[in-house]
């Protein structure tokens, strides 16, 4: 029997999770897989059926993390330079609209990249860059 393995979990960081989940469930079209609560803190995932078993986890800087290091994140969640996220989509041009019209801020419109995608961005409620892709024709 081969092994396999997969991703199953993705952690976002967010100053709010409810925010956040209007944001990913409004704008991104995500579905809430479980909201339970975890001490002060929320456990919240986030799915989509197009990738059934891989669940986004919304967090906040101190959930389960030291006072340091939750200050420490929220210092870098502030600065607007965590990890980006990169969805993908198979009309860019549509889904960028769609989030627009959520009033996300925009960081850049549909544009075909030199190296293949025709992608977009936007930044969060948080401040997180998301970016949302879409493969060149075949």
């Amino acid at each position: 029997m081969t092994t396999t393995i997969s991703l199953q979990y993705c952690n976002i960081t967010v100053n709010d999770v409810d925010e956040a989940i209007g944001f990913y469930q409004d704008a991104l079209g995500l579905r809430v897989q479980s909201d339970v609560p975890s001490g002060r803190f929320r456990w919240v995932t986030l799915g989509s059926d197009a990738q059934p078993g891989l669940e986004i986890v919304l967090s906040e800087p101190h959930a389960g993390r030291s006072p340091a290091d939750g200050d420490a994140l929220q210092e870098l969640l502030t600065k607007g330079v965590l990890p980006m996220l990169v969805f993908r989509s198979n009309d860019v041009d549509a889904t960028f609209e769609t989030v627009r019209a959520s009033g996300a801020e925009v960081l850049q419109e549909p544009t075909d990249q030199p190296w293949g995608p025709r992608d977009c961005a936007f930044r969060d409620p948080s401040g997180n860059t998301v970016r949302i892709a879409q493969a060149p024709a075949t």
